[in-house]
């Protein structure tokens, strides 16, 4: 029989980080407003992993309490967010973040 291995608590915590990094990177290297909202999205994702991580590891639930009320607060933040980004890019025509340098004042 071989010999299941158990993910422990570091192995989520990895992934969460690995996750959020590449969240990062989206948000900073990139320059299209859907890909900076997605590398965001992603990042808000892997801070709900490590709070799962968490609560589970530690046998607390206040941790999945919090990541239900984080999921209901992003997706109204999909919902305005994207209709911001849909408007913009109608305005616009471009969804390039250097060509919305006019916003600032």
């Amino acid at each position: 029989m071989s010999a299941m291995i158990q993910a422990g608590l570091q192995h989520y915590l990895i992934v969460s980080v690995l996750l959020f990094s590449l969240g990062l990177f989206g948000v900073l290297a990139r320059r299209n407003l859907i890909v900076i909202y997605m590398g965001l999205e992603l990042m808000l994702n892997a801070a709900n992993l490590a709070l799962v991580a968490f609560s589970h590891f530690n046998a607390n639930l206040n941790g999945q309490v919090m990541v239900f009320f984080i999921i209901t607060v992003a997706a109204a933040e999909v919902a305005v967010g994207l209709a911001l980004i849909v408007a913009l890019y109608r305005k616009r025509s471009t969804a390039h973040v250097e060509d919305l340098t006019s916003l600032k004042y």
